[in-house]
């Protein structure tokens, strides 16, 4: 999950830099969400990442442009700021799971049962 963690961390940073949302959406998704494989994300966020990736290439292509590139080029700034929160989103909920991966799962005892 380590590399999942960095490719989403990856796209967070484009999503926060300077320019226009369209152009980061794009680029946070060209660059390295379009890498992600679904078998290499946590059960907890499959649905929805794949429901992300589905609505950010609805759209049919015109000549030399991509799926993702036609449909966030129809997009409102609105509607490409609510996806860019969505990958905020699950790079959150990555991150979560990764630490209660690695916390050590601790029992209650009562005195006397050891």
């Amino acid at each position: 999950m380590s590399s999942t963690w960095e490719t989403f961390f990856s796209a967070t940073v484009i999503l926060a830099s300077a320019g226009p949302i369209k152009q980061r959406l794009t680029e946070a998704y060209a660059r390295h969400l379009a890498k992600v494989a679904e078998g290499d994300l946590p059960k907890e966020v499959r649905d929805e990442y794949v429901a992300l990736e589905r609505s950010l290439s609805a759209v049919r292509p015109m000549r030399g442009e991509t799926a993702v590139q036609a449909t966030v080029r129809k997009m409102s700034d609105h509607e490409a700021g609510r996806y860019a929160a969505q990958i905020v989103t699950l790079f959150g909920m990555i991150t979560r799971l990764q630490s209660q991966q690695r916390m050590p799962m601790l029992r209650a005892i009562a005195s006397g049962e050891d």
